[in-house]
C-alpha cells in the first residue's frame, strides 16, 4: 500500500504542477524585486531583468531609507515607517479588545436582540470602503479629529471590528459554558470574567486577529491617505510618492528597495506567528 500511494500519479502530478505554478506567480515578482534592489542603475539599464547582480550594493536600500523624494521632502520613507507603527499599534491593540469584547458578550451574556445586532455589524463588513468615506470624512472633521492620528486609528478601528467580533464570537462558541456558570457562581461580573477568564484562554486567536489587523493597516493606502494627514501618512502612501516622482531620472532600483521595505514587517509577522495562525484558525476561527 505504502508504494501504491507514492506512485506519481496523474492527479499527483497535476496538483503538483498546480502549487509550483502558484509558487512561481508570487515568488517570482519578489525575487525580481529583490536583485533589482541590489543593482546599479547602470546594470540594470542591461535589460536582464532575472540576472543576478554582478556587484551587490546596498546604496539604493540607503537611498530609500532616508534620501529618497516622498514630493517635496528628500527623506525616505523612513518618516513613513515611524507613522504606520503608530497607526497600527493603536488599530490593533483597540480592535482585538473591542472585538473580543463583543464577541464575548454575544455568546456568553446574549443581550436582548443580540443576533440581530450581530447581523448589522457583519453587514458593515461588505459596505465598501468607498461607500463610507464621505461621511465618514464629515465626522471627523465635525469631531474635529480630521487629518489626525487619533482620526485614522479609528477609522481602522471602525473597519475592522466586523470581522474581529465574527472571529472572537466563533472562538468563544467553543468554550464550554459551564465554564462560564462555574465563573458567575464564583461572583464573576462581566469584566472580571472576560479580563481573567476568557482573555487568557483567547491567545491563539488573539494572534490570528493580530495577523490579519496588522497586515490590513500596514497595507492600507486609500484610508491613510484621505484621514491621516500629511503629518501621519503611513509608509504606502509615501511608498507611492516615492515610485510616482517624475523629477530626474526613475530609480527603479530604490523604488524596488522602499517596496521590499514596505511589504517586510508583515511579511516578518506572519512567517514567525505562521504556527500560531494555524493553531487558531483550527481552534475555532472557522466555527459557527
Amino acid at each position: 500500500m505504502l508504494k501504491a500511494r507514492r506512485k506519481w500519479t496523474p492527479a499527483r502530478l497535476g496538483i503538483y504542477a498546480f502549487l509550483l505554478t502558484a509558487a512561481a506567480f508570487f515568488l517570482l515578482p519578489l525575487y525580481i524585486m529583490l536583485v533589482t534592489s541590489f543593482k546599479s542603475m547602470d546594470e540594470i539599464r542591461l535589460g536582464n531583468i532575472f540576472a543576478l547582480p554582478l556587484h551587490i550594493t546596498m546604496e539604493p536600500w540607503r537611498q530609500a531609507w532616508s534620501t529618497a523624494c516622498t514630493g517635496v521632502a528628500c527623506e525616505g520613507i523612513s518618516g513613513g515607517f515611524w507613522n504606520s507603527v503608530a497607526i497600527t499599534l493603536p488599530s490593533t491593540v483597540l480592535a482585538i479588545f473591542f472585538g473580543a469584547l463583543n464577541g464575548y458578550a454575544l455568546t456568553f451574556w446574549r443581550p436582548r436582540g443580540a443576533q440581530i445586532l450581530f447581523g448589522i455589524l457583519l453587514a458593515g463588513a461588505f459596505i465598501p470602503v468607498q461607500v463610507m468615506m464621505f461621511p465618514l470624512v464629515r465626522v471627523l472633521a465635525t469631531l474635529n479629529i480630521f487629518s489626525t492620528l487619533p482620526g485614522i486609528v479609528m477609522v481602522h478601528v471602525i473597519f475592522g471590528m466586523p470581522i474581529m467580533t465574527l472571529l472572537f464570537r466563533n472562538y468563544y462558541l467553543g468554550i464550554p459554558q459551564e465554564l462560564f456558570h462555574a465563573a458567575r457562581i464564583d461572583g464573576g461580573g462581566f469584566f472580571r470574567i472576560f479580563v481573567q477568564l476568557m482573555l487568557p484562554m483567547s491567545l491563539p486567536m488573539i494572534v490570528v486577529a493580530a495577523i490579519m489587523q496588522v497586515t490590513g493597516v500596514w497595507n492600507d493606502y486609500i484610508l491613510g491617505l484621505v484621514f491621516a494627514g500629511r503629518e501621519h501618512l503611513p509608509m504606502t502612501a509615501q511608498l507611492n510618492n516615492v515610485i510616482n516622482t517624475t523629477t530626474g531620472t526613475r530609480m527603479y532600483n530604490v523604488n524596488m528597495a522602499a517596496t521590499i521595505l514596505t511589504a517586510l514587517l508583515p511579511l516578518a509577522i506572519y512567517f514567525i506567528s505562521g504556527r500560531w495562525f494555524v493553531r487558531g484558525i483550527a481552534a475555532g476561527a472557522v466555527k459557527g
